[in-house]
């Protein structure tokens, strides 16, 4: 166990399982290491393993422990990712094709990848086509983060439902979530920001028996406390977490600075 792994805090929030790190890096790792684990326990019993993968800033520390670590069974992996920006091209720089290409699909052996092609001209069927083969994957883990304005992938208050009738659908993003994107670096202005994704939907990722959700950084604190104490609703749609069987988030101590006496060790 390594010193900063020692120092880490473990809380519950509900069915959620909350661990605090003293670093970004430390969240990622730890995050990578519990990926890990679960893959290669799943790949005692199965030749085939569905996983959904997040992009982001938040799975950067992640993704870059997860590919360099020995004995993970990407050979059994089929991957997925959870969203994708309409009308971009697979070599736009924010697109979450290459960002998956370049921090993950290029670097391991994966059984197979399949990507959302944002770029299609029919997005509606794209948006079903992707739904079967996820449906036929039936993913076992899912890798994730939490939006600055509670979103989980691409549902944004305005249109998140926790009852979502379908698997994936085409969404126009709100103001909150644009500015984002720009603020991190992956847009020069929020007005290049797309208007319209390809997302999975909430039903469709908390059907997944394992959640890895990694949040990191100060810009993350204010929804990090909301997500842990607002009553559950579309309002945040985070606070969803706090339902599944199975789900962990990993903070760093910017992550968790707001959250005060609302966490108790476990």
């Amino acid at each position: 166990m390594t010193e900063e792994n020692a120092q880490a805090k473990c809380y519950q929030v509900g069915s959620l399982k909350v661990e605090v790190h003293p670093t970004g890096r430390g969240a990622g790792a730890a995050a990578a290491r519990a990926a890990a684990e679960a893959l290669i326990e799943l790949a005692k019993t199965q030749d085939s393993i569905g996983v959904i993968f997040a992009t982001g800033a938040s799975q950067m520390e992640t993704l870059k422990e997860l590919t360099g670590m020995a004995h993970v069974p990407w050979n059994k992996i089929r991957g997925f990712h959870m969203d994708e920006y309409v009308g971009i091209a697979a070599d736009h720089p924010a697109s979450f094709r290459r960002y998956l290409r370049e921090r993950l699909t290029e670097k391991v052996k994966m059984n197979s990848f399949l990507e959302i092609d944002g770029s299609a001209q029919d997005h509606e069927k794209t948006g079903r086509e992707y739904a079967c083969e996820i449906r036929s994957a039936d993913p076992q883990l899912c890798l994730l983060g939490i939006g600055e304005n509670g979103h989980l992938a691409f549902n944004d208050p305005p249109i998140a439902d926790f009852t979502d009738p379908v698997d994936v659908k085409v969404v126009q993003l709100d103001l909150v979530c644009r500015q984002q994107q720009a603020a991190e670096g992956w847009f020069s202005r929020v007005e290049d920001v797309p208007q319209y994704a390809i997302t999975l939907t909430i039903p469709a990722l908390l059907r997944v028996p394992r959640l890895i959700v990694s949040v990191p950084g100060k810009r993350k604190a204010t929804i990090v406390r909301r997500a842990l104490t607002e009553p559950i609703s579309t309002a945040c749609p985070a606070t969803i977490l706090r339902t599944h069987p199975d789900a962990t988030v990993y903070l760093d101590l910017e992550s968790a600075n707001e959250l005060g006496d609302v966490l108790i060790t476990q």
